[in-house]
């Protein structure tokens, strides 16, 4: 289930609208309750190097829990849809969107390279149950250059992503004269303090 709303990222209008996922959301808050609980008291309590080695895996586990489950997030605006995926930031000129699919999993396919929509899930069983219904939820694809894929089309019955890709494909098609590239930046924040965990954990290991 991914929810669409208002809010805004850094560098974003205030107008976009934001789609995460809030099943993603509640269980990253729950890990990371988890690991801190487990990893605060062998850091506080461990004997001999066991603080230390708690401490190198919070250091690699925290920033994966934050980048596969706090982290991702879709931004559609009037000029670029902004899309934040666990260690990347991609910013894509709607004039550059070629298609958008939600099969397996959710695909923007832009500037010749094709982007995963992390925050943007697809349930199988809810687009099995949808085809059922014979809500039209069942062949899951939207692109530029369908006849018909309206947002609000059999919202009741088609599953979320469906409708998230199909709101997409609308304001794609509606701004398609924005220009503009395709820009990507890694997402130091995060691979930053992993690096460090993982060097620091190697060389305890190599030390004992």
């Amino acid at each position: 289930m991914t929810s669409p709303d208002d809010s805004s990222a850094p560098q974003t209008s205030h107008a976009d609208r934001c789609y995460r996922s809030p099943a993603g959301i509640a269980g990253g808050v729950l890990l990371l309750l988890l690991a801190a609980w487990l990893g605060g008291d062998a850091v506080l309590r461990g004997s001999g190097r066991t603080p230390w080695f708690a401490l190198a895996v919070l250091l690699c586990v925290v920033p994966l829990i934050v980048a596969f489950t706090l982290r991702p997030a879709v931004w559609a605006g009037e000029k670029r849809l902004l899309v934040r995926n666990p260690f990347r930031t991609i910013t894509v000129p709607w004039g550059c969107v070629e298609d958008v699919r939600a099969g397996y999993s959710s695909e923007l396919f832009a500037g010749g390279a094709k982007y995963q929509l992390w925050s943007i899930p697809v349930s199988l069983r809810k687009r099995k149950a949808a085809a059922r219904r014979g809500g039209g939820g069942g062949g899951g694809v939207f692109s530029l250059t369908s006849a018909s894929a309206s947002a609000s089309a059999s919202a009741s019955a088609s599953p979320s992503a469906d409708q998230v890709v199909g709101e997409i494909r609308e304001l794609a098609g509606r701004h398609a004269g924005a220009g503009g590239a395709v820009s990507v930046r890694w997402a130091y924040e995060v691979l930053g303090p992993l690096g460090v965990g993982v060097v620091f954990l190697v060389v305890l290991l190599i030390l004992g």
